[in-house]
């Protein structure tokens, strides 16, 4: 378990070498660059805003052209690709994709110039069909909607927001202007809407109006000169040529498809210069010399100095750090580093803590095998995750996560001999299926198993004392922290009493099963104990609050027995994988033998048993970070640390090849 020591380092190097050793700093990843507040006298920063400002609008524009793209010509995938790491490029091929990125950039404003055209021409299809809507009741009017009046003649053409016939027409316009003279038709009618058209004398026109409003009349809104027909036809032609237009626009999108691989290669370069050059605008700069300061693992200081040597002529220096301060980098073995994400996950460690990571990683794999606990599975995790690694090349991140599953796999299939458990009791059904024998799992395997269905209670027993001695270790981490801080009395009062409690406990309980003297023993340590919380759990208290303190401090078992009943999960998972393979198998087999039956067997089986592996190895996956995130890390970790960020390539498609010559 290791928390790499860190150092504080400075580079003082010449102005004109900035962009050289800052690109290597990236390529590296070897210092953590940090923001300087102050200056000092002589220096100071230069703003990069607007550079950034625009290599970023250039990241945006490209990701906005591929999401376009991947809407209209999806790119192919196959299923495993996301296991494939970043496209491995030579460092002189970013030149090229410099050299190129004004053009690409020029496709990706195109694309979303296009994608804007097919936006705007839905949009205005939407308007001429409703449009089309508020024509269809005048489609049979041979004048203008917004047909002008003549020298004698007033003419209103409008709606009126109620249904009229002839008859019920003419009295309400009577009513509301008997000495109205007009003449009238009624071009459509329903139950909400009424649309006419009225003439009257041009001397009437202010009465006819004033008739027409008591009656709640409306005018069109509409600029048309055209026939209602004919601006009907006039607005499908154009809805036509908006469609071809948008087919055009989608067919020229498409045919950028094969320069997907030109933006992602730009996306990653303006991210790169972003991230440079944002960098750039924290250091501190005189005429000629600018500043480096950050952080960097102790056992990376001879590389940096060898890679400035080399790049740029420049003064190193590394110096002791503030270790509440400095940022948390992790190195563990290749069997505990795949669970350090976990760790990350919850919190890097602060500078009091020690690295969970090795005990995470043991117990992780362990449950984890116990709650899947099937052979056959563990054996696809292994070769799965193993032909992932070779055959994709994945990137650190991805690579230790297929590690991570590779070794729960190991732990699945371990778990999965015990259990007799292999595609559940696949072997003993297919067996028994063809040839009409009737043997079990038990005479299958040549060594003793454990039934979860027929062995429950000592597989919970089994589940309980595996809790019991994770707590037991998460409390043994706490007890080291303590000495290490020289906290004896946390140490010995605090969290030794307790472990021997709960030692005291577990040989009671044993007793039960083996015999009276354990019990004597294990009654006489738990009695022990509490004596001692009692008289040392108030020791910081005053007055009657020492016994108070310390006779409180004896419920905080019902917290350890909740702690150790948290990990009847062990046995509940394990059962359910193991019932769910059983029933799956049994389905497969209910169709007979014949070749009709044979396929449905078949499609039975991997449609059920790769449902089972979804459900529960998520499931596992779930409950044994909690085990971890509860049970033990409640213990003794307290988090809260920063983790170590390097100044690196943060791209998101290709990898730059590393210098063989370094």
């Amino acid at each position: 378990m290791a928390k790499l020591k860190m150092k504080s380092v400075r580079i003082i190097a010449l102005r004109q070498d900035r962009k050289r050793l800052l690109e290597h700093l990236q390529d590296s990843g070897l210092v953590q660059i940090e923001k300087t507040e102050t200056c000092r006298k002589g220096f100071g920063k230069i703003d990069m805003t607007s550079q950034i400002q625009i290599f970023e609008r250039n990241v945006t524009l490209s990701e906005n052209a591929l999401k376009i793209l991947d809407s209209n010509s999806p790119e192919k995938k196959s299923m495993l690709s996301a296991f494939c790491g970043r496209r491995e490029i030579d460092p002189d091929e970013i030149g090229v994709i410099a050299s190129n990125a004004g053009e690409v950039i020029d496709v990706c404003n195109r694309i979303c110039e296009l994608n804007k055209q097919i936006a705007d021409n839905a949009a205005e299809r939407i308007r001429i069909k409703t449009a089309l809507a508020q024509l269809e009741p005048w489609k049979n009017l041979d004048i203008p909607l917004n047909a002008k009046d003549t020298k004698t003649t007033a003419v209103f053409i409008g709606s009126i927001q109620k249904e009229y016939n002839e008859v019920s027409l003419s009295k309400a316009l009577a009513e509301a202007s008997p000495k109205l003279e007009f003449d009238f038709e009624i071009q459509f009618a329903n139950e909400v809407l009424t649309c006419i058209v009225l003439f009257a004398p041009i001397a009437q026109k202010e009465l006819a109006e004033n008739a027409l409003r008591d009656i709640g009349f409306a005018k069109p809104v509409t600029n048309s000169s055209l026939t209602p027909l004919a601006e009907s036809k006039k607005l499908v032609e154009r809805s036509h040529k908006l469609e071809d237009d948008t087919e055009n626009a989608k067919k020229e999108i498409i045919s950028f498809s094969d320069r997907r691989k030109d933006i992602k290669d730009t996306q990653d370069y303006f991210r790169i210069r972003a991230d440079k050059y944002s960098v750039i605008g924290e250091l501190q700069h005189s005429r000629n010399v600018f500043v480096i300061s950050g952080y960097i693992p102790e056992e990376d200081c001879e590389k940096l100095e060898r890679l400035c040597e080399r790049v740029s002529v420049c003064y190193v220096e590394f110096g002791d750090v503030d270790e509440e301060k400095a940022p948390v980098k992790l190195k563990n073995s290749r069997f505990a580093a795949p669970a350090e994400s976990i760790v990350n996950m919850y919190s890097p460690p602060s500078h009091d803590d020690i690295d969970p990571t090795p005990l995470l990683a043991f117990f992780f794999y362990f449950f984890f095998g116990m709650m899947f606990s099937d052979a056959g599975y563990g054996l696809l995790m292994v070769i799965g995750t193993g032909l992932a690694i070779k055959l994709f090349k994945p990137d650190k991140e991805m690579r230790n996560t297929l590690k991570l599953f590779q070794y729960c796999g190991v732990s699945t299939f371990f778990w999965g001999l015990v259990f007799a458990s292999f595609f559940g009791d696949a072997p003993a059904t297919l067996y028994n299926y063809f040839t009409g024998a009737d043997i079990t799992m038990k005479q299958i395997f040549p060594w003793p198993t454990i039934d979860p269905q027929k062995d429950a209670l000592m597989l919970m027993i089994i589940s309980i004392a595996f809790g019991l001695v994770h707590i037991l270790v998460g409390m043994g981490c706490k007890f080291y922290v303590c000495l290490r801080q020289k906290d004896y009395g946390g140490a010995f009062f605090d969290t030794g009493l307790w472990m021997l409690m709960l030692i005291g406990f577990a040989v009671l309980a044993a007793g039960m099963a083996f015999g009276q003297t354990l019990i004597y023993v294990g009654a006489g340590i738990a009695i022990f104990c509490a004596i001692g919380l009692v008289l040392t759990q108030g020791r910081n208290k005053k007055g009657f609050g020492k016994v108070i303190g310390g006779l409180a401090s004896l419920y905080d078992i019902t917290g350890y027995i909740s702690d150790l009943l948290s990990y009847s999960r062990l046995l509940a998972l394990g059962l359910t994988t193991g019932v769910m393979a059983q029933v799956f198998n049994m389905l497969s087999t209910m169709f007979g033998k014949s070749w009709f039956g044979i396929i449905l067997l078949i499609i039975v089986f991997i449609i059920g048993h790769a449902i089972n592996i979804g459900l529960n190895a998520l499931g596992s996956y779930v409950h044994t970070m909690r085990l971890q995130y509860v049970e033990m890390f409640g213990k003794f970790y307290e988090g809260g640390g920063k983790q170590f960020k390097p100044f690196k390539l943060n791209s998101k498609y290709i990898k730059i090849q590393e210098d063989k010559s370094k």
